[in-house]
């Protein structure tokens, strides 16, 4: 399968990495690390074994690459003003985009400008960073969920799933992808907003009993908020606890918001705290702890 790779960042690089290294035929759209991946290759440094792949297949622009089979799109979400720009010379007659990015309403985006049978929704729960440029440093975890943006080819889906799976992915299909986003913001929400206000990693906030709790009861609001979108299953409370006790093991992690901050960049501010917030609003759920994370982390990055 043709692979083109939009996003090259922590993310993008090390699932990338993972399917070239199983076989199949990919393409990275690069930026910062074009000269140092197309003259070294792509390191990736990880807890499930260190490897190097000495020849990749770097662009400096799509129409480089030209149609592909599968789009994985890695974008840090306030980039998809870019969409149209960095996707559309991807995009043959069977293509499919498969988007692992955070927060809610990337797959409408996508499915807007390229047609909602072509989308896939998928979310990661992966604890990776950037390191040197064409190195990748995968700290833990790394499970996919994927699920269709229209509900009608599930067979396509569960093959994708298949192929990460073969590649050493842990990856399940799933009839309710919303409850997938909303999962993954029972721990983005907490962790990315209060990491990046306290520049302080995720074992510094769990280490103390009034910043814990308060990472409890954020996801607490998130859950209310998910239970009232009509999914198939509803998100039991004690979930927030399993992802705690999850976070427990990462140790001194730091996620990519507080990294965003750190380095300069803009925050993934809508799609993680506001969308979220207006589809809370409409169903009549409060999030007041979420309202301040938003309305903090948008002062600081004015």
């Amino acid at each position: 399968m043709k692979i083109a790779i939009v996003g090259a960042g922590a993310l993008g690089l090390y699932y990338g990495a993972l399917l070239q290294r199983a076989g199949e035929d990919v393409h990275f759209l690069l930026r910062r690390d074009f000269e140092a991946i197309v003259r070294n290759g792509l390191k990736v440094f990880s807890t499930d074994g260190d490897f190097v792949l000495p020849h990749v297949k770097g662009y400096r622009t799509p129409d480089e690459i030209g149609a592909a089979d599968l789009v994985l799109v890695g974008l840090k979400t306030f980039a998809n003003d870019r969409y149209e720009e960095l996707i559309r010379p991807l995009v043959g007659a069977e293509t499919r985009i498969l988007t692992l990015q955070n927060g809610l309403g990337n797959e409408e985006a996508l499915a807007a400008l390229f047609g909602p049978e072509r989308v896939i929704g998928g979310v990661a729960f992966l604890c990776s960073n950037r390191g040197e440029p064409g190195e990748v440093h995968h700290l833990g975890a790394g499970r996919i969920t994927l699920g269709e943006f229209l509900p009608r080819d599930r067979e396509w889906t569960e093959a994708l799933a298949a192929l990460f799976v073969r590649a050493g992915v842990e990856c399940r299909a799933t009839g309710d992808l919303k409850r997938a986003r909303w999962e993954k913001l029972v721990w983005n929400i907490p962790f990315n907003g209060l990491c990046a206000l306290l520049q302080q990693p995720v074992n510094l906030l769990l280490a103390r009993d009034a910043s814990r709790t308060l990472v409890r009861e954020i996801m607490h609001e998130v859950i209310a908020a998910a239970n009232a979108q009509g999914l198939t299953v509803p998100i039991a409370p004690a979930y927030a606890d399993s992802m705690l006790e999850f976070t427990d093991r990462m140790g001194e992690y730091k996620p990519s918001m507080q990294i965003d901050r750190e380095e300069g960049r803009p925050l993934e501010i809508w799609a993680i705290f506001r969308t979220p917030l207006a589809y809370g609003s409409q169903r009549g759920i409060a999030m007041p702890r979420v309202e301040m994370l938003a309305t903090l982390l948008e002062q600081s990055a004015g």
